[in-house]
């Protein structure tokens, strides 16, 4: 045993991970050399080329303001409801979970997870929603927190210099949400966790801001997937491994993924469009339009040599936490000297 140990000391990381992946790794798992990233650099000897890639994302700056952005509640009262941080890392770590035990590869998981609402507008999906509208009425381009997290990991972080992330890990930030699924397995996993995750964790927020009741959550869907959280994403979670592993992809058994699927669209209904969650939206619309207005008429400056307007002012206004956008419009809407 001390001489395997000594002749595994004296391999490379680069050589002991190859050996790893290919001895315990599923077929279908990416492996993590060699390194495909649009600039190349030289390899670190103490981690591996998606590790690299985690900790850069989560060194950055737009990682740190997703604690002050909203995730579905405005401004709420309470230290215990989600935020776009809270809900990032609870979707790493289940997303993590499936990809152990499917023998995919964990480090290109996390690094996608970690990254994959970097670019969120403030005020959760209405800011989303109110800044796409005023990107298309007066640039006519629109606004896709995936496709503006992309441009946050490539041109934003770093003073306009980027991250650099390794080819998988944009692919997998990118295609999170939206028509085309990741080109990994790994993405593809975050790209289903995301729902799983942000559906149950929004429910314990409903029922602990009163704007459901336990009653009111479909029966035959929660008979199905359980009655607290944990229950249904463990449900949901076994359920995934079973099926992905017997199809060779990420997919979903009918009967649970069905009942996932209608209990979305009653969270939608009765929470993301309804009046509790949305009660705020006339004056987070007012507030967004005169931010951008402003900045339309007065650019900030440009976070990247070649960024058009739209891009200047998307990307000053979509880098805003809730409470720095607050006080923006505070001090465009106050009068000088006060």
């Amino acid at each position: 045993m001390a001489s395997q140990a000594l002749d595994l000391s004296s391999l490379s990381l680069e050589e002991r991970t190859e050996a790893f992946e290919d001895a315990f790794l599923s077929p279908l798992a990416q492996r993590s050399y060699p390194a495909r990233r649009e600039v190349p650099e030289e390899e670190s000897p103490v981690r591996t080329p998606f590790q690299r890639d985690r900790d850069r994302i989560v060194h950055s700056k737009a990682f740190r303001r997703l604690k002050h952005k909203t995730q579905v509640f405005i401004s709420p009262e309470g230290d215990h409801y989600r935020t776009r941080l809270t809900h990032t890392l609870e979707t790493c770590g289940i997303a993590r979970t499936v990809a152990r035990a499917l023998g995919l590869n964990e480090d290109l998981t996390e690094a996608i997870g970690l990254g994959h609402d970097l670019g969120h507008a403030p005020f959760g999906h209405i800011g989303e929603t109110v800044l796409d509208r005023c990107l298309r009425e007066r640039y006519g381009v629109r606004f896709r927190h995936n496709e503006h997290s992309l441009r946050v990991v490539k041109r934003l972080e770093r003073d306009g210099r980027g991250l650099n992330l390794t080819e998988q890990v944009r692919d997998g930030i990118l295609r999170h949400t939206g028509p085309e699924p990741p080109a990994t397995l790994e993405g593809r996993i975050v790209r289903l966790v995301d729902r799983i995750a942000y559906i149950n964790h929004d429910i314990d927020d409903s029922l602990r801001a009163g704007a459901l009741r336990f009653e009111d959550l479909p029966r035959t869907e929660i008979e199905i997937l359980g009655d607290t959280g944990s229950e249904r994403i463990d449900t949901l979670v076994r359920d995934l491994v079973e099926h992905s592993r017997e199809a060779g992809d990420i997919v979903q058994g009918e009967r649970v993924g069905q009942a996932m699927h209608r209990l979305r669209e009653f969270m939608f209904e009765r929470v993301y469009l309804a009046e509790t969650a949305q009660g705020e939206q006339p004056r987070i619309e007012r507030m967004l339009r005169a931010l951008f207005d402003h900045f339309a008429e007065h650019p900030p400056p440009p976070a990247t040599p070649d960024a058009s307007e739209a891009e200047r002012v998307t990307d000053y206004l979509a880098g805003m936490t809730d409470r720095f956008a607050v006080r923006a419009f505070a001090e465009l809407s106050m009068p000088r000297g006060l």
